[in-house]
């Protein structure tokens, strides 16, 4: 037989089955490098937009770039590529978007930040915007000690009433006297020497691997459903127990460490976790209604409540009072239009607190309403990202904890955008990665590392149910 002839033979099926399998393997060897390439180049550019943030601040305002954020800079630039590597080695088959949009949105607070510095003549280590960079650091720091030391995310079922348990030290921290500290009429921070820290931020976190773990326990008695009323099945009144706990946490932390975006938050992590589970809307009602109720006495009873309802309902009763700081920030978003007066050019720094509770309209008024669209968008995809890795999971503790995180995050940006746009009352939380507060980074940056640790196992660990 030719050469020719034997080169026309079909294929036999060990051959072809050979041929696959080899294909595979060269496709799971070049499927890592390839994400992780995707993931440098875009860190480098998030980066450079910071970068030129800041460049174009300083010939805006000073006529001249200036060094005083360059060794601090050099620090969060090392520690960015620190966690890159750190995945690259422990995580390689993490989402490629996650980081990136994570360092856009701490590399353009930075600016702005630095922004609001020079307006107001802070220099040095009196500055927010170094000890942004500071904290910064160290965020990125705990998020690499977190992906390394997590090496599969199922350990953290094993610690579900552990983990509950150091959130509630957490949340009573601040009530303690010595420690605890009222900053903002909000009692919800711990000082320790020179630092403060607002422990409520990591207690989310644990509250989300928490919850996560005691639903899935639990999920077949709190989905049994009682009568039915206006076409909708509701819970039977025997399982509202965790429901009416909850709700009087919630209610705790609003009346005691007078925090009502807190509260909020944590309530509204607690309901869209047991919705998930369940798939239940009666719950996401029952629930609704109890803050709802809640909110309206302590509104009636609270003072510094009805005072941020009656700002909220009517902020131009008293401009220069009790509603000075809402009113300058819708002034100045205004003033921003649908471009902004560009970097430099505007006055965020007349709202008070601009850098932190109020970062979004002084970043509404420089960059305009363009280019809030662009801060919420990545707010968006990258939560979007973090429901995609729950829903993807190959576990149930997987899916309620990655769905869970993203709501986190979804929840901060929903309470914190619509206080400064009055849909709500205004709360006093921070918008993640943009406001300066080194405790609302650490949380941020770990919810990061978790995400790109759940990310991972979606795509390398075989199909696995967790059952109680």
């Amino acid at each position: 037989m030719s050469k020719q002839s034997k080169t026309n033979e079909p294929r036999t099926f060990e051959q072809t089955r050979t041929s696959e399998t080899v294909l595979q393997r060269i496709t799971a060897i070049r499927a890592p490098r390839l994400l992780r390439g995707l993931e440098l180049a875009l860190v480098v550019f998030a980066l450079a937009i910071g970068v030129a943030a800041v460049v174009i601040t300083d010939l805006t305002l000073t006529g001249n770039p200036s060094t005083a954020l360059l060794p601090t800079g050099i620090m969060f630039v090392v520690a960015v590529l620190g966690l890159h590597f750190t995945v690259r080695w422990v995580a390689p088959d993490a989402d490629p978007l996650i980081m990136p949009i994570a360092v856009f949105l701490n590399s353009l607070g930075v600016a702005m930040i630095y922004r609001i510095d020079l307006a107001k003549k802070l220099t040095g280590w009196d500055s927010f915007s170094m000890k942004q960079l500071v904290w910064s650091t160290i965020a990125i720091v705990a998020a690499i000690v977190v992906i390394t030391v997590i090496r599969n995310h199922l350990v953290l079922f094993r610690y579900t009433y552990l983990t509950g348990l150091a959130a509630v030290v957490l949340l009573l921290l601040p009530m303690l006297p010595g420690i605890g500290i009222e900053l903002g009429g909000a009692r919800v921070w711990i000082k320790l020497g020179a630092f403060t820290f607002q422990p409520g931020e990591i207690a989310k976190i644990l509250l989300a691997v928490c919850l996560s773990g005691y639903l899935i326990r639990n999920r077949e008695a709190l989905s049994m459903v009682g009568r039915k009323f206006a076409g909708i099945r509701f819970p039977r009144g025997r399982d509202l127990g965790p429901l009416l706990l909850f709700w009087l946490a919630a209610m705790s932390v609003l009346v005691f460490q007078r925090d009502l975006g807190t509260s909020l938050l944590y309530f509204g992590l607690f309901l869209s976790l047991l919705y998930l589970a369940t798939g239940r809307i009666g719950w996401i009602i029952l629930g609704g209604g109890l803050f709802l109720v809640g909110g309206l006495i302590a509104s009636q009873t609270l003072a510094y409540v009805h005072k941020r309802f009656a700002n909220w309902l009517d902020p131009f009763a008293d401009p220069q009072g009790a509603s000075y700081q809402l009113v300058q920030g819708l002034f100045g978003m205004a003033n921003g239009g649908m471009t902004g007066t560009g970097l430099g050019q505007g006055f965020p720094q007349d709202t008070p607190v601009s850098e932190s509770d109020y970062i979004i309209p002084s970043l509404g008024e420089e960059l305009g309403l363009i280019g809030l669209f662009v801060v919420l968008a990545a707010y968006l995809l990258l939560v979007g990202r973090a429901l995609r890795i729950g829903f993807a999971a190959q576990d149930d503790f997987g899916k309620l904890l990655g769905a869970g995180l993203g709501f986190a995050f979804a929840l901060q940006v929903f309470v914190v955008v619509g206080g400064v746009t009055r849909v709500i009352p205004l709360t006093g939380l921070t918008a993640p990665f943009l406001a300066a507060g080194g405790s609302a980074l650490v949380s941020s940056w770990i919810i990061v590392a978790l995400l790109l640790r759940l990310s991972n196992s979606v795509r390398n660990r075989p199909k696995l149910v967790i059952r109680a």
